[in-house]
């Protein structure tokens, strides 16, 4: 059995990670704006998008089918006998259910799909232990349970936002709006729930406090235990920097690192915003 794996570019892996694994390829999800089409990351940078969106309306949409097909087609062309379809969640995008109905024209191959019921680098770790399990040589039933294993009890994706703004224009609110209201500086604690649906954990006034409350989140869950932490954020390298520095001496952790959200998430939060992705290490 040979395995390669797909997933999209809402799972925020870098190019490079990308390049140097020959059993996976991305589909980037695509983001328009002056009536143009841009691949996420390839055709289209942070600081571009960032100031579109101050002036003018930018939306994103579904992967190219095409792009996902000649993944498909690449994979069988190399002698893959099974592909992994890893996709954001379904309930903040059609990928997943745009990706299986394309799938059904490559009868020849034999795809798994699966549904991280999140994103970002919470999608990209569970990526990446597919990657360890291939490697390791076990089964797609036995992956598959490791990865249910790692999206619903061993990790958490918690993210802030400066202004609710964007989440609502792009239609993503989710279960967050109810729960916080307008209150004057009130800042959201928002996770995806086992639905893959965005809701409110809990909150802080002003960011300061609303990064303390995430942190505190993350000990409840996690305590002592040994975790790997992502860092994003999207315009304010120094504040991801200055967040990193607190949670290396808060918790017990084996790397921390900090990634700038992908620009097709990016839209939807908007330039102020940090999110910290944990994974218990096994």
């Amino acid at each position: 059995m040979k395995i390669g794996i797909i997933t999209d570019s809402a799972s925020n892996l870098d190019l490079e990670f990308i390049n140097k694994h020959k059993n996976l390829k991305m589909t980037p999800l695509m983001i328009s704006y002056d009536g143009e089409f841009h691949r996420d990351i390839i055709e289209v940078d942070y600081k571009t998008v960032y100031k579109k969106l101050e002036t003018t309306k930018v939306t994103t949409s579904l992967p190219s089918l095409e792009d996902f097909e000649t993944a498909i087609s690449q994979f069988e062309k190399d002698g893959y006998t099974d592909i992994l379809v890893i996709t954001i969640s379904s309930k903040l995008s059609g990928t997943y259910q745009a990706f299986e109905i394309a799938g059904k024209d490559h009868e020849g191959a034999n795809l798994h799909f699966y549904d991280t019921k999140t994103l970002s680098a919470a999608e990209g770790n569970i990526v990446k232990v597919a990657l360890e399990g291939i490697e390791k040589g076990i089964s797609i039933p036995r992956i598959i349970a490791d990865l249910n294993q790692a999206r619903y009890e061993d990790s958490i994706a918690l993210f802030t936002v400066e202004t609710l703004k964007y989440l609502r224009e792009g239609g993503r609110i989710g279960k967050v709006e109810g729960t916080i209201g307008d209150l004057l500086n009130v800042k959201p604690v928002i996770s995806v729930n086992d639905e893959g649906v965005y809701h409110t954990i809990t909150k802080g006034f002003g960011m300061k406090r609303t990064l303390i409350a995430m942190r505190k989140v993350l000990k409840e869950k996690f305590g002592d235990d040994l975790i790997k932490i992502t860092i994003h954020y999207g315009n304010n390298l120094p504040k991801a920097e200055s967040i990193k520095d607190k949670l290396e001496l808060g918790f017990n952790t084996k790397e921390v690192l900090i990634s700038q959200l992908t620009p097709v998430l990016g839209i939807h939060t908007g330039p102020e915003m940090y999110a910290i992705i944990a994974q218990r290490v096994k």
